[in-house]
């Protein structure tokens, strides 16, 4: 009989994805990092330091992480070819 596995934890308290997912959250924690990165550094010099600056940026970013993040799933895949047919392998 097999002992029953002991799930690890996230940083969070909160049970690790399943490995099979991480095709999606991956390009789910990239989308939002880089959006919200360039939507900001976007945001902030065609506006500069404004009032309303949060909410405007704010709306910026997940305009532009429902753009991203579907765009991440298809190109992901094209740009790890891409990659392996340029580097050496390890």
């Amino acid at each position: 009989m097999n002992a029953p596995s002991t799930s690890q934890k996230t940083f969070l308290g909160t049970p690790r994805i399943p490995a099979r997912y991480a095709g999606i959250v991956m390009p789910f924690l990239l989308s939002l990092l880089m959006t919200l990165v360039v939507s900001l550094i976007s945001t902030l010099r065609a506006l500069g330091p404004v009032e309303g600056f949060l909410g405007t940026w704010l709306g910026a970013w997940a305009l532009s992480w429902v753009v991203a993040f579907p765009t991440l799933l298809v190109v992901l895949p094209i740009v790890r070819r891409l990659t392996a047919a340029l580097v050496e392998p390890g």
